[in-house]
């Protein structure tokens, strides 16, 4: 009999800011990952004849959707990544300056996502429970091995 593990404690998610600096999701309160791609790579058009024309489309970009507790290091790291780069003062270049690579020691795999900037600020919850709160950070370039 042959079987396969999976565990979340062997993936590590890095991000690097060259403006704001790095930060690691180990120990860092993170609850899930999830990458998802935007672009669709092809698509069929078929004529009144039914002949079928073909398209590859070209596009490698996406999102990252990362919940984190709210009270976790990366959150803060986020939050202050987010307010230096929507800042009057940081150039338009720290936009998009983000890189994250996230890898499964475990699975064997990696992805690499360039070009990453906020779709929004994170909503915020308060109540009696700590909560979980969601990033989602879209990707210029995402790259999968």
């Amino acid at each position: 009999m042959s079987y396969t593990t999976y565990s979340f404690q062997d993936v590590t998610a890095a991000f690097s800011c060259p403006s704001v600096g790095a930060a690691s999701s180990t120990g860092a309160g993170i609850g899930t990952i999830s990458i998802n791609m935007a672009t669709e790579k092809t698509v069929h058009e078929v004529a009144a004849d039914g002949n079928v024309m073909i398209s590859k489309i070209l596009g490698d970009n996406g999102t990252v959707a990362l919940s984190l507790q709210q009270t976790s290091q990366l959150h803060k790291y986020l939050l202050n990544w987010y307010n230096y780069i929507n800042s009057k003062s940081s150039a338009i270049k720290a936009w998009a300056s983000m890189v994250i690579t996230i890898s499964s020691a475990n699975l064997g795999d990696k992805t690499i996502c360039t070009g990453v900037s906020p779709q929004k600020l994170a909503d915020r919850p308060y109540q009696a429970q700590g909560q979980l709160v969601t990033w989602t950070l879209m990707c210029a370039e995402i790259t999968q091995s």
